[in-house]
């Protein structure tokens, strides 16, 4: 029976009988290895948002690599303080791991050609202020976020995500020769195949860590086919700290700080959304001081972010997939995955060596730990009351408008750059649907009785 079900953590250290298993303390083989497995299923999600931004502002390799590093050591830093907390102002003390938010990259990307990088990482450090300032506000509104708004935002990040997964698997242009080539296609197949596997038969530790043993052995095999390149590790350094503003002081134009306010507004919509699902699969409820300290700490990423030149963070999707998937509920394994992560924030090497992880491995893992994400948004979803309400047509449209960027990604490509920092990305598109639709349904308009028969 897996740690979900018995109520306890696999492997912990003998404790008192009232610990909660969020609260609990694995083993410290048991403490690395879980910790590992959440690096494992974030890192390439994380590494994505520097380099996608980086490619579409036309960054050079060194630098992409620089933002990289930033990356990890913010998200790493900001991991801890979900998982420990950070005096009583930050950090929501559950199994949450915090990475680089694809919410910010369209607008990142608007800013900067309009007004240039600097304007890019003012606008983030303000952003990161405002979050710090109206988390606790916010968390004031947790009951405009019941769990029709929820689990549409988990549901549609979860299906947004399916893509991404898909183009680690394939290739991103088709007009590739090797786009889906049948030993990457077969590769992938392979570690899922081992992964359901292992999920069905394992037991004990090898129960709860199959995604890491799909992802090791998946890379073996790669390395056995001839389709891994480590060539990069050796030219990396052993130790770097990133510098800050290295693209000069920070500027300021409104526009972009009112965009990126909006983003900030937005990331913690997801949040919200997952830090509730994580409290309800650990069985441990947030409260809204619980809340307000987890946003908290997503403004602190944005201000630390703009002063190392990274991203703001969110609560990370396959992550919370990953605990749900194991059983895992103890918040010092995702702190361990905290520390695992910023070391690979200052070791280059180490860095690079995780990056070059075949894709095709990388991309089936994400596979499994995206449609999970879906699963728990479902799971949600499944709470929700539907006969004589309005909730399914609200569950519709905000599922169907957030599906829009993605299955027609250049739509509004005519529109205003406001128009698309908001409407172009599918899950600030569906988030916003669902809210705006859940207040005007249950909140300004008084509720439809049911008629009777």
């Amino acid at each position: 029976m897996s740690a979900e079900n018995t109520g306890t953590t696999s492997g912990t250290t003998p404790t008192d009988g009232d610990v909660h298993p969020v609260d609990a303390r694995p083993t410290p083989l048991r403490l690395w290895a879980f910790g590992a497995q959440h690096v494992a299923v974030m890192y390439t999600g994380c590494v994505a948002v520097p380099l996608v931004f980086g490619a579409a502002v036309g960054l050079d390799t060194a630098t992409i690599g620089l933002l990289i590093a930033a990356d990890l050591l913010v998200a790493g830093f900001i991991t801890i303080v979900q998982s420990l907390g950070l005096s009583r102002l930050f950090g929501a003390r559950l199994p949450v791991v915090a990475g680089a938010s694809f919410t910010a990259v369209t607008p990142m990307i608007a800013i900067q050609g309009e007004y240039g990088m600097p304007a890019v990482y003012g606008a983030m450090l303000a952003a990161g202020v405002f979050g710090m300032l109206v988390a606790w506000p916010f968390a004031r509104l947790v009951r405009f976020f019941p769990p029709v708004v929820r689990g549409t935002a988990v549901t549609i990040i979860g299906l947004s995500l399916v893509g991404k997964a898909i183009g680690l698997i394939a290739g991103d242009d088709p007009d590739d020769p090797d786009y889906a080539a049948p030993d990457k296609l077969a590769l992938a197949a392979g570690v899922i195949v081992l992964i359901v596997v292992l999920t069905r038969f394992a037991r004990g530790f090898l129960a709860q860590t199959v995604v890491l043993v799909g992802l090791l052995a998946g890379t073996g095999a790669a390395v056995f086919l001839g389709m891994t390149d480590f060539g990069s590790v050796a030219g990396a350094g052993w130790f770097g700290l990133p510098e800050p503003f290295p693209f000069g002081a920070p500027e300021f134009p409104l526009a972009a700080v009112a965009s990126m306010c909006v983003v900030m507004l937005v990331i913690f919509a997801e949040s919200t959304a997952y830090l509730m699902a994580v409290g309800d699969m650990t069985g441990r409820p947030v409260s809204r001081a619980d809340l307000a300290r987890g946003l908290a700490a997503d403004g602190l990423s944005g201000a630390v972010a703009g002063a190392a030149t990274s991203f703001p963070d969110t609560v990370f999707a396959q992550n919370v997939s990953l605990v749900r998937m194991t059983g895992v509920r103890s918040r010092f394994t995702t702190a361990a995955a905290g520390v695992l992560l910023v070391t690979l924030g200052l070791m280059p090497k180490l860095a690079e060596t995780v990056a070059s992880l075949p894709g095709p491995v990388i991309g089936a893992v994400s596979l499994v730990m995206f449609t999970m994400v879906t699963i728990t948004g479902i799971r949600t979803l499944g709470a929700v009351e539907y006969d004589g309400t309005h909730n399914g047509l609200i569950v519709a449209l905000a599922l169907g408008t957030g599906m829009i960027p993605v299955v027609a990604p250049t739509l509004y490509d005519g529109f205003p750059s406001w128009f698309r920092i908001i409407a172009g990305g599918a899950i600030s598109s569906a988030v916003i649907v669902a809210f705006v639709l859940n207040l005007f349904f249950h909140h300004l308009t008084a509720p439809r009785t049911k008629e009777r028969v």
